[in-house]
This record gives structure tokens, C-alpha cells and sequence, in this order.
């Protein structure tokens, strides 16, 4: 079944505004989707999130991956999504989910009791305490980033948002191989989701942990973003926006090279400083 990630709405537009007044038409308009994701792990429903329709198996995998120690694509069994999202479903009700299951000595994410919003990924004192350390090196001895290719790969990254040029209300996150480039951006409503998309895709694809890998990402960055990141073991994250004050204190503590506002000719590096070339 076909997923969407945009729907019609009625919209009256009003231009040429002026102090002696404006223009309007009635229309319709293309607007994002944020719709339930269930998340099942061994027959246990453990998490729902709002997110766009779209790649459910690789945010599902994503955020498994934040959420427990799984380090290889064996200790994940079977993913299987059920419940396809259609534009005019009879039943609207109907709830979206992505079932896992893991290998027997795998320990399954305890379930969340609450939903998830678009624009939050780590809603509880507890996951932060939990946080660990990477379970990898981040970087190869020798790894640099240098101010000129961190623009080009944002500029690289916007090419490929075009469900943000219809709407103008997604986030994006891309995932940049040492070797390959830009292997893969994905698009949601929530920057974790993007994030988590970008992750579970390579998981999926047995390319992990991501040491020596960038993360680019269109919004501001904060602890939950940088916590997915170092679970991951990706080099750096180059961001668009800026950081919180938790983001680049975590970065700084594991030595995950961290960028922000990379645009226009400027960028600010906030952590990793001695991988990032002058």
C-alpha cells in the first residue's frame, strides 16, 4: 500500500498585503502528515511517536537502536510493518506499527506508557541518566572535516528535501559515508524521527556502527539528537540550527565532533574542535 506524507487541506491565501489592505483566494493546500507509529518488540507494544508516513521500518529500527545495546543487524530477527497508512482509510482511527523481534539473548526496550510527540524524542529523566558511552570509536586516527566540505554537504542535503519544498514543515537528516558521500537523507516531522530514520537505514543494510560517518541534520540539535548520534558512534553531526547547552556538553564529554548554523559562508564549532580543519 502506497504511504502519504502530505494531504489536501482548504486554505485561504492572502497576499499583497499593503496598508490599504490585501488579496485572497480560497484554495487547497499540500500539508504534511503526522500520524501514530506503533512500535512492537517481541509481541510487547513498547513506544508510539507521531511521525510522517514513510520509512516506518527504518525509524522503527532507529529508535530500538537508542533504546537498547543491539550492535549487529543478527540480533534483530524479523521487521515487519502492518496496518499501511491510506489517505481516506475508512477506519481513520487505525493506529500504524512496525513489529520487531530480537534474538533470544537480546533485552527488549522497556515500554514507554505515554506518546511520543513530533517534537520529542527523550521525554524522562531516566534515559538521560542512562545514557552511555559510545561502544565504538567515533573517529579513525586522522579523520578531519573541513569547514568547505560541511557546507557542501548541507547543500547536498537540502537538494534532496523535496517533501520540504511542498510544505515547507519537515525536518531532515542525512547520513554521509567516508567513502561514499551522502548515502541517505530522510525527511520527517520530527527532527529525532529524521534521525532515526537515516540510523535504522543503515542498520538495516548491516552498515554498523557508524564510526567516521556524519549525520546532517536541517534543525537545532539537542541532547536527545547528540545521545542518538554517540549510540550510533557516528564522527560528527553538522547542523543547520544551533545546540542546546545539554547537546554540546555531551558532545564535548565523548568527543563527537559537533557543528551549527552551517550556512551561508559561517558555521560554529561547538565540540570536537581538533578534527575540524582551519
Amino acid at each position: 500500500m502506497v504511504l502519504h506524507a502530505t494531504d489536501q487541506r482548504p486554505v485561504r491565501r492572502v497576499s499583497a498585503v499593503t496598508a490599504a489592505g490585501a488579496q485572497s483566494d480560497e484554495a487547497f493546500d499540500p500539508v504534511v502528515v503526522e500520524a501514530p507509529l506503533s512500535v512492537m518488540v517481541n509481541g510487547e507494544a513498547v513506544a508510539t511517536t507521531m511521525r510522517t508516513p514513510g520509512h516506518d521500518e527504518e525509524l522503527a529500527v532507529g529508535w530500538l537502536i537508542s533504546e537498547t545495546d543491539l550492535t549487529a543487524r543478527s540480533d534483530l530477527m524479523t521487521v515487519e510493518r502492518m496496518g499501511a497508512a491510506v489517505a481516506g482509510a475508512a477506519d481513520a482511527a487505525a493506529v500504524d506499527t512496525v513489529c520487531l523481534s530480537l534474538i533470544d539473548t537480546a533485552v527488549p526496550p522497556r515500554p514507554r506508557a505515554y506518546l511520543t510527540s513530533s517534537s520529542c524524542g527523550i521525554c524522562s529523566a531516566e534515559v538521560i541518566e542512562a545514557t552511555p558511552a559510545p561502544r565504538a570509536p567515533l573517529q579513525t586516527q586522522g579523520w578531519e572535516l573541513t569547514p568547505q566540505q560541511a557546507h557542501q554537504l548541507v547543500a547536498a542535503m537540502r537538494a534532496e528535501q523535496k517533501m520540504f519544498d511542498l510544505t515547507g514543515a519537515l525536518h531532515a537528516a542525512a547520513l554521509v559515508s567516508p567513502t561514499k558521500g551522502l548515502v541517505v537523507v530522510r525527511e520527517d516531522v520530527g527532527r529525532h524521527n529524521a534521525v532515526d530514520k537515516v540510523i535504522g537505514s543503515a542498520f538495516l543494510a548491516d552498515r554498523y556502527p557508524l564510526t567516521d560517518h556524519l549525520l546532517v541534520v536541517s534543525g537545532r540539535v539537542s541532547y536527545e539528537i547528540v545521545a542518538k548520534a554517540l549510540r550510533a558512534c557516528v564522527a560528527g553531526i553538522v547542523a543547520v540550527s544551533g545546540p542546546t547547552t545539554l547537546a554540546v556538553d555531551l558532545a564535548r564529554a565523548h568527543g563527537l565532533v559537533l557543528l551549527g548554523f552551517t550556512r551561508d559562508d559561517r558555521l560554529n564549532v561547538y565540540a570536537g574542535g581538533d578534527c575540524v580543519a582551519s
